[in-house]
């Protein structure tokens, strides 16, 4: 799933720029999966089908609808699923802006539209009082979710919830077993309270790939240091130790605002047979190619220039929500 940028958002001045990024995730992606836009009226719409019919996407293999959104990041609008006894659940979580920073009432609404629209064919929707975004969570597949307590304890997300409230909700809607809490790691210029996707994710139940910062005169260096001991004491499901890949540190990037911009190669996105790398013209991209092919030899790794994304203080996993096989209509 992706939800296209459009001149009512804060992408309007710089389309130009961003809507090509958009246009080659759409290709890596429709090569290998359906792909799902979500666009904000049927002007919008007819724009997208000319940009991806342009830009050598195949139609058969996409599925536009119209849903009016606040802003692009689907991966904390669009709907987490589960499978139970087999069967896809979806959960729509409640998102309020990343704890009310930006507006969000339209980007609240979007996967209930979509919902409506039929666009999910026969996979039952669940509404869950709760906010989440689903880029602060992390899950091995083995019952396991990393986090972090900057984001999911942060009193403008659920204020009436502490964390054993926050750990007894998430086992029991997501399966799990066990929550592992990270204390430190942070992006300046992220602007989510410390998402996990733009620090640490799993490559495997048994593998974790992390943003490592080696420069000590950078900010983020202790802080980076701590997030990294932290890990070391973590255990996996079996008991042993985390196989943890070490991702470099681009050079910091600015706005021209003089502001950091976020950039991470820890938001790589998983699809069938490949793994898309954030890159940012960076002489750090090689090796952050080189470190995820460790992490996956069975897939294909395709950089996709993300430096345009982070203009908003995301990149690529933001970007997107992925669906189970047979959940899109």
């Amino acid at each position: 799933m992706l939800t296209w940028p459009h001149r009512h958002g804060d992408w309007a001045a710089r389309l130009a720029q961003v809507e090509p990024v958009f246009v080659a995730i759409a290709r890596e992606i429709a090569r290998r999966e359906r792909l799902l836009v979500v666009c904000y009226d049927s002007a919008h719409r007819d724009h997208i089908d000319r940009l991806l019919r342009a830009g050598g996407v195949d139609p058969t293999r996409v599925v536009l609808r119209i849903a009016p959104s606040n802003d692009t990041w689907a991966r904390d609008h669009g709907p987490i699923t589960v499978l139970c006894q087999n069967e896809p659940l979806l959960l729509d979580f409640g998102f309020n802006g990343w704890g009310g920073k930006y507006g969000y009432a339209l980007d609240d609404a979007i996967t209930r539209r979509l919902y409506d629209a039929e666009t999910f064919g026969d996979a039952p929707l669940q509404t869950v009082d709760m906010i989440l975004e689903g880029g602060s969570i992390e899950v091995d597949g083995s019952g396991t979710l990393l986090t972090t307590r900057r984001c999911l304890l942060a009193p403008t997300r659920n204020r009436n919830l502490d964390q054993s409230a926050i750990e007894q909700k998430l086992k029991e809607l997501l399966g799990l077993t066990r929550i592992l809490w990270l204390d430190h790691g942070y992006l300046a210029g992220d602007d989510t309270d410390s998402h996990i996707d733009t620090l640490a994710r799993y490559c495997d139940a048994r593998t974790i790939a992390y943003v490592a910062c080696d420069d000590p005169k950078d900010e983020h260096y202790e802080e980076l240091k701590a997030m990294e001991a932290e890990l070391k004491r973590f255990r996996a499901a079996d008991g042993g130790p985390y196989r943890l890949v070490a991702l470099p540190w681009p050079r910091a990037a600015y706005n021209s605002d003089g502001a950091r911009l976020p950039a991470t190669y820890a938001n790589f996105l998983i699809i069938n047979g490949a793994v898309l790398a954030p890159t940012y013209d960076d002489p750090a991209d090689a090796l952050a190619l080189a470190r995820l092919r460790e992490c996956f030899p069975a897939h294909e790794i395709v950089a996709v220039n993300c430096r345009p994304l982070i203009e908003q203080y995301g990149s690529l996993h933001c970007l997107t929500m992925q669906l189970p096989a047979g959940v899109l209509a």
